[in-house]
């Protein structure tokens, strides 16, 4: 089997703000950075064999963070972009459901690309990567929430309109597998589990 792990960048100051980004090359916000790192020591506990990423620099800086951890390089992948928002890039989600109240109900930018041209691409990049892998091994996949989510639906065989899976949070990641030409999902939306309630204490015998 090949494993991959497709891991949403940090946040960024257009997260925070619920702007649309699209290809907007914004960077990580100090926040990003800290998640990034956080994150990064747990991937690199399960020894990945090679680092994949975007090329907008959001997610290359994420996948820097990891790099630096296991000592891989980091190799570019510019199919992994982001979904192009159009006119929507930069706009708050306030902006866009009051100037695009129709656009915004199926969350599709008139000037940008569609849900299916981004599940296209981002589904052949997956597959381009995992097919440039031996078998056996595990590839962490740096990329965006869109463009990962609907690629990811894409690989599974899940209709992207129908929305079953749920958004990548920042800094979180899904395990996805291909045996014998079929993708399954073994995890989704790892890594934001709040802290563990404390244990009571055991009860003794008088």
């Amino acid at each position: 089997m090949i494993r991959l792990i497709l891991w949403r960048h940090g946040q960024t100051a257009y997260n925070a703000e619920r702007r649309f980004q699209g290809q907007t090359d914004v960077p990580l916000s100090a926040v990003g950075r800290q998640q990034a790192a956080w994150a990064a020591r747990h991937l690199a506990a399960l020894r990945p064999d090679a680092i994949f990423s975007s090329d907008l620099i959001r997610a290359s800086a994420t996948a820097d963070i990891l790099a630096r951890l296991t000592g891989l390089g980091v190799q570019l992948e510019k199919d992994l972009r982001e979904r192009h928002g159009g006119s929507w890039e930069g706009m708050t989600d306030t902006e866009i459901r009051e100037q695009y109240p129709e656009a915004h109900r199926t969350w599709t930018p008139p000037d940008g690309e569609t849900a299916g041209a981004v599940a296209d691409r981002a589904s052949a990049a997956l597959e381009r990567i995992a097919d440039g892998l031996p078998a056996g091994t595990l590839a962490i996949v740096v990329g965006h929430g869109a463009a990962m989510g609907l690629g990811m639906a894409r690989l599974l065989g899940v209709p992207a309109e129908l929305r079953i899976l749920g958004p990548f949070g920042n800094c979180s990641w899904s395990v996805i597998g291909r045996r014998q030409g079929r993708w399954r999902l073994f995890e989704h939306n790892v890594g934001r589990l709040p802290d563990p309630v404390p244990e009571p204490d055991a009860e003794r015998e008088d």
